[in-house]
């Protein structure tokens, strides 16, 4: 089997990642063939270059679950990569609640721009809100079923068979973006909603380096400068724990989502 191994991702917090490289080097070590090329779009500047590639190349793209769907954020970029006849696995990560029409979504994406796409799976990581909703997750569980999801994508692909079009779960339409209520039951807008700095802050700069949208002022890191996606990074990889949410709505779904989603949701994979 003469194929070229892909990764192409944004993980925010390393969650999407960490399942998207596990299939690939699952699949590397199958197919005894190196992984040709890593992209991690989750910083603004790779996404200002998109990328091509062709019928040798099989691609592992992987996203996380905002709101039920694919990123609006990441839809222009998206929509700029050329696929050429490529193979693609779709995955989407979501924290523990839904991927709702992500995981439809982002195949459609893909097919759109010339992907083949032979498989696909919902996985589960620990949840951009929280430190608790699926806390830790991709655990040693999801792991042991990414290689099997890797194994299962090696043995269709060496049978040789015309590798026909896959069903995954989702409506068409899609349905409108997952938003939250307050305790009246009105759904709330927490688009605007942005992290505020406390005195733990040592100016290290970790937050800005790392924001997905380039928004967090290097020169000052309390001041944003842009959007907020609510991805958790500036929060979760903050040594000194400096950065937190105080908005009301925002707070109240957060502990809406731990308290009522404590049930472990398991991966859905599509072959």
């Amino acid at each position: 089997m003469d194929k070229k191994i892909n990764t192409l991702y944004f993980s925010a917090t390393n969650t999407t990642k960490k399942v998207v490289s596990g299939i690939a080097n699952k699949l590397s070590e199958n197919m005894k063939s190196e992984i040709t090329n890593n992209i991690d779009f989750t910083l603004p500047k790779v996404r200002e270059n998109s990328v091509a590639f062709t019928e040798e190349d099989i691609v592992i793209v992987g996203v996380p679950v905002y709101a039920g769907r694919v990123p609006n954020v990441l839809l222009k970029y998206l929509n700029s990569i050329e696929g050429n006849g490529a193979l693609a696995v779709a995955v989407v990560l979501y924290g523990n609640r839904n991927y709702d029409d992500a995981l439809i979504e982002l195949k459609d994406i893909l097919e759109d721009r010339g992907f083949n796409v032979i498989s696909a799976g919902a996985f589960i990581g620990e949840h951009s809100f929280s430190k608790i909703l699926a806390q830790n997750r991709p655990d040693d569980k999801d792991m042991a079923i990414v290689e099997e999801f890797a194994d299962k994508i090696y043995n269709k692909l060496s049978k040789g068979d015309k590798l026909y079009p896959i069903e995954v779960k989702g409506c068409k339409p899609y349905r409108n973006y997952y938003r939250p209520k307050n305790k009246e039951g009105i759904p709330v807008d927490i688009r605007k909603v942005k992290p505020k700095t406390n005195s733990n802050c040592n100016d290290c700069k970790i937050c800005a380096r790392v924001c997905p949208m380039g928004s967090i002022d290097f020169e000052d890191v309390t001041r944003f400068n842009g959007i907020c996606i609510k991805c958790g990074a500036c929060i979760k990889k903050c040594p000194n724990n400096a950065k937190y949410y105080d908005d009301e709505n925002y707070l109240r779904h957060k502990h809406e989502l731990e308290d009522e989603l404590t049930y472990r949701r398991e991966p859905e994979l599509f072959i």
